[in-house]
């Protein structure tokens, strides 16, 4: 009798509830587990957030201005990454250019995620005539070469070009393909039994938009919001190289271009030009790793079991 009593105490289950800070912490373990291309991701990004957070309390980013250092300097131990034509201390550049890069990133893709989000939720909910026009004017912006365009819009204002204004510059061309695509997932997500029924029990449109399609297009939306981040890096990058950047501010991509208007690849100026694109290889590596990792959640298909 006794041991049938232990042996029942013995598989019975543990009635103790697990807390739920317990649970979620558990499930964070095993997703990563899971993803290990989303925990190096963010070990990069993270690592190159926190050079330009602490970077100036170790760094003398003032350096980063002209005529703060004797021009034209290999890396030595008073300056590890050298020195450019204009008397600047690279190492400095980088400190303070990763930054104000990261920061033309995340604001252009921020506004540009916004307005697609809103566009593609009314476009695919409401259908009809609304989705017809936001479809239609997608279509056309997508089929007018993009650079071109920010090419133009740049050039033109050339003159009052900041940090901030850039990344308005790119943000304006960054939301139609996510209009496209959040359009596309709210096409199937209406059509669930849980968006039907809130409809039917006399919920209004921006109520169901709002409580209903919308935290079911988070995960989706935080895959998506990396690859925004990476494709307006990649825009600023791109008009900096061209000389249509902030003229006075000391970004990874005017960097590069001055490496390349001061001949530094020919000059065997190496330490000009190497680091900032070392700097961007790890950037969009660990954006890209970010953006897979998150895309499990996003796509269910992708799954993986322990």
């Amino acid at each position: 009798m006794a041991d049938a009593q232990f042996a029942a105490e013995a598989i019975a289950p543990d009635p103790t509830p697990i807390p739920i800070n317990g649970v979620r912490r558990r499930a964070a373990i095993d997703y990563c587990r899971r993803n290990p291309e989303l925990v190096a991701g963010v070990i990069i990004v993270a690592t190159l957030l926190l050079i330009g957070i602490l970077g100036p309390f170790f760094v003398n980013v003032r350096n980063a201005q002209p005529m703060r250092a004797i021009p034209g300097q290999p890396p030595s131990a008073r300056y590890p990454l050298g020195t450019d034509d204009q008397g600047r201390d690279l190492l400095s550049v980088m400190v303070a250019g990763l930054p104000l890069t990261l920061k033309i990133g995340f604001l252009a893709g921020a506004v540009g995620l916004s307005i697609g989000t809103v566009l593609g939720l009314f476009a695919g909910f409401l259908g009809g005539y609304v989705d017809t026009i936001i479809s239609m004017i997608v279509d056309i912006i997508l089929t007018v070469p993009g650079l071109l365009i920010l090419i133009t819009i740049a050039a033109s204002i050339k003159t009052f070009i900041s940090v901030e204004v850039l990344a308005l510059v790119v943000a304006s061309l960054a939301w139609p393909r996510p209009t496209r695509t959040i359009r596309a997932q709210v096409l199937t997500l209406r059509e669930r039994g849980y968006v039907q029924l809130a409809g039917r029990s006399g919920m209004s449109t921006p109520e169901i938009i709002l409580f209903e399609v919308l935290p079911n297009l988070l995960p989706y939306l935080a895959a998506s919001f990396v690859t925004a981040v990476s494709a307006t890096i990649l825009a600023s990058i791109g008009l900096e190289v061209l000389g249509l950047g902030p003229q006075n501010d000391p970004t990874i991509g005017m960097t590069i271009y001055w490496a390349i208007l001061f001949n530094a690849l020919l000059r065997g100026m190496w330490w000009w030009w190497l680091p900032p694109i070392v700097v961007v290889v790890l950037m969009f590596v660990g954006l890209f790793l970010i953006s897979s990792g998150l895309d499990e959640i996003a796509n269910p298909r992708r799954r993986r079991m322990v």
